[in-house]
């Protein structure tokens, strides 16, 4: 996530390099062709360049709330896990007690191994959800991040994260682990009858928290807004040199160049803004939520090791 109030122009262009030097020497190749070459018919009129113009910006702006809408969603969905952990931490550490004995080691060693556990559950989530589908390769990045399940070994013991890290889904099948540690703690009298249900109902809204995360990740935004949003923005760049050349001459190349640095622009924001969990620097920040929940559940546990708050880099937080 992006939060600097400016934008670093060298990763503007680190994306953006490519396009503009293609526009650049069309621009120069039509001036060169009508001035030098005095090809005064290579020329389209303004009126037809500006309805084009008109309808890509109308067609780039849906596109680019479309996209804000998954990227906002992804980013409430996991202010909601903030919450939840958080609920999670509590509702271990106070709904579950031993009448019998009311400082029974065996029951804080079980508090903290769901509370762990479900540190781990968060960032093997991050992890999961930052796995690239082979229809999606976005090629090399600015700003990234690593994406390792090694970060969930601190946070379990050695056999339960191998087994749970031979799994397809390894953050779900850690939610049913912490449910049959729950039905255990049940039948051990930790929990009651209602004490037993809250904390299910909790786990079930992490179930429901990855199951929304996964609809954004595995439902593509819709391939033909991408694909035509880029044919339309280079078709109307291509022609946007033509229309000023008789007016402008030479004046006519920063024109086009500034025009299609617009276009360009608003069609590379909806295209990085379209799918939040892929571990880009306008992403939704998975890294720092993870580590917030970490330090929020640690500080719960009254341990003094709490994780750094990693600082933005380059103004980007991950």
């Amino acid at each position: 996530m992006i939060v600097s109030r400016s934008l670093n122009w060298r990763q503007v262009l680190f994306y953006s390099w490519k396009s503009m030097l293609y526009f650049f020497a069309l621009s120069v190749l039509v001036y060169v062709l009508h001035h030098e070459f005095d090809m005064s018919s290579l020329s389209v009129p303004f009126n037809a360049v500006a309805v084009l113009g008109t309808a890509l910006a109308i067609f780039l702006g849906f596109k680019n709330n479309s996209a804000y809408d998954r990227w906002w969603e992804a980013r409430k969905i996991w202010g909601l896990l903030v919450n939840y952990s958080r609920a999670w931490g509590r509702e271990v550490l106070t709904l579950s007690l031993d009448e019998s004995h009311s400082d029974n080691p065996e029951l804080k060693t079980w508090q903290r191994q769901l509370v762990y556990r479900h540190i781990a559950f968060v960032h093997s989530l991050r992890v999961f959800l930052r796995k690239r589908h082979e229809y999606n390769e976005i090629g090399e990045q600015w700003i990234q991040t690593t994406n390792d399940y090694d970060d969930i070994r601190p946070f379990l013991p050695c056999e339960e994260a191998n087994d749970v890290l031979a799994k397809n889904n390894p953050p779900n099948y850690l939610l049913m682990i912490q449910g049959r540690e729950l039905q255990e703690a049940y039948q051990r009298g930790w929990l009651s009858d209602y004490r037993f249900v809250q904390l299910n109902n909790t786990l079930t809204e992490f179930n429901n928290h990855q199951g929304k995360s996964e609809r954004i990740k595995n439902t593509p935004f819709p391939r033909a807004y991408s694909y035509y949003s880029r044919i339309f923005v280079y078709l109307h760049g291509t022609l946007v040199p033509f229309a000023f050349i008789e007016d402008l001459g030479m004046f006519n190349i920063p024109l086009a160049m500034v025009i299609n640095f617009i276009f360009l622009s608003l069609d590379q924001i909806g295209e990085r803004t379209e799918d939040p969990f892929e571990n880009r620097p306008g992403d939704t920040p998975l890294t720092s939520i993870s580590v917030t929940i970490e330090g929020n559940l640690k500080e719960m546990l009254d341990e003094k090791n709490l994780p750094a708050k990693q600082p933005p880099i380059g103004g980007v937080v991950l």
